[in-house]
Order: C-alpha cells, then structure tokens, then sequence
C-alpha cells in the first residue's frame, strides 16, 4: 500500500514594488496593458475642473516662458539707445546694430523654443502617467 503523502504548506511567495518605469523589480508574469486613456487624458478630453486646471497650468507656464523673454529682449534691445547715445565711432554704432542685435535675439529665441519644448513634454508627461 502507498504511503499518503505529507500535507503541503502552502507556497511562499514575496511581493515587491514594481516600478512604473518598466520592469526592473517586477516580478515575471503577465504583462500589464496599459489603460486606454490616462485619466488626466480623460479629464482634459471630458473638460472637467480637473482637466482645464491641467490645461490652465501648461498655459501659464508657457506666458510665463514667453514674458521672461519678452522681457529679456526688452530690457537688452530696449536698452541699446542708451548705449548709442555714448560718444562713438559711427562704424562701431552701426557694427552694434547691424551685428550685435541678432545674437541676442537668436539666443533669446533659442532659450524660449527650448523652455517651450520642455514645459509641453512636462505637461504630456503628466497627462501620459
């Protein structure tokens, strides 16, 4: 006759954090999908308070980005004047206007497209969490 086998304990199992940036310290097992629209997707598609809070917040960040660099190019720009009102050589005058204005600008206009660029990914960021 067969001996009956011991009882079985149950199986142990230890449960650690995954994180939400994939895998690393996940345990294996079936991948999870993805909701089908990230619920501060929804609030903004359904416009809830919650949604144009989101909405307001990217907006203002943006006029934000955008006086900053209003005001640079003013203060810079608008200043130029004052400094050509020194006693100069004409062709160093012309040489400010007609070639020391546009870097400024350029580089004005770099820094805004990039703050520009990066509160948008922020802001698709926190909609796609």
């Amino acid at each position: 006759m067969p001996e009956p086998h011991p009882p079985r304990r149950p199986r142990r199992e230890t449960v650690t954090y995954a994180s939400a940036h994939g895998a690393q310290g996940a345990l294996p097992g079936p991948a999870r999908r993805p909701p089908a629209h990230a619920p501060a997707r929804s609030e903004i598609d359904e416009q809830t308070t919650l949604g144009h809070t989101y909405v307001r917040s990217l907006m203002r960040s943006q006029l934000r980005a955008a006086l900053t660099a209003l005001g640079a190019l003013a203060l810079l720009v608008g200043s130029l004047p004052l400094l050509l009102a020194l006693p100069a050589p004409e062709a160093l005058v012309w040489g400010v206007l007609g070639v020391g204005v546009y870097p400024v600008i350029w580089g004005t206009a770099h820094w805004y497209v990039r703050r520009a660029e990066r509160n948008e990914r922020d802001f698709t960021g926190l909609v796609e969490r």
